[in-house]
Order: structure tokens, then sequence, then C-alpha cells
């Protein structure tokens, strides 16, 4: 099992900046796949954005050029910077980890999901 722990959101204007925070109960080094989903009201759950163990990551084209993931290993942490954000960004972010090495599956799991909220 793995279990996720997001933080971060809360309530910004349109235009301001969030920093999400996904921290995993095991290394990084084991996760293959980290990624952040969406999900707005009313709304299907959409992909927010990858990364991979090695690095490489993959964005919505709606979040292209204002949101950044990263990975930090040392810190088991996966993060989102959100720049530019704006109301149709409001949605709860979840955290997904998923081809974890050395368990029946490798997943995929999730976190409870962090709420954020765009003003217009």
């Amino acid at each position: 099992q793995v279990q996720l722990m997001e933080s971060g959101g809360g309530l910004v204007q349109a235009g301001g900046s969030l920093r999400l925070s996904c921290t995993t109960s095991r290394s990084l080094l084991g996760i293959n796949l980290m990624t952040w989903y969406r999900q707005a009201p009313g709304k299907q759950r959409e992909l927010v954005a990858g990364i991979s163990s090695s690095g490489s990551t993959n964005y919505a084209n709606s979040v292209k050029g204002r949101f950044t993931i990263s990975r930090d290993n040392a810190k088991n942490t996966v993060y989102l910077q959100m720049n530019s954000l704006m109301p149709e960004d409001t949605a709860v972010y979840y955290c997904n980890a998923d081809f974890v090495d050395g368990l029946p599956g490798g997943g995929p799991f999730w976190g409870q999901g962090t709420q954020v909220t765009v003003s217009s």
C-alpha cells in the first residue's frame, strides 16, 4: 500500500499562485509514475500533470505553460506549482501513484484530495 497526503490547497484570486504538495508513505524511488488529477463539481476527474521516475513530464493542454510538476525524491514529495490561476482551475486536486515497485498490481493509489478555489 501507498498512502498519499496532499496539502497546499486554498482560496486564491485569479492570476495568483499556489503550490500543492503530495507526500508519499514510501520512497518515491520505487514509484514510477506520479500524477495530479482534478475534479470540478459536476465534471469527470481529469489528468492535470504527470511525472515519471526518470523525470519525464506531461501536462493537460489547459495547464501547459502555467503549471509545473516536480518531484523531490529525498523528501518523498511531488509538487504542483500552479501559476496564473483561473476560475476554471477550481477543483479538488488529487495525487495519484502508479506502477509501484514491489506491490501486486502496482497501484493506482489515491490521496484524499485538496480543494483549490480560484475567485474571479
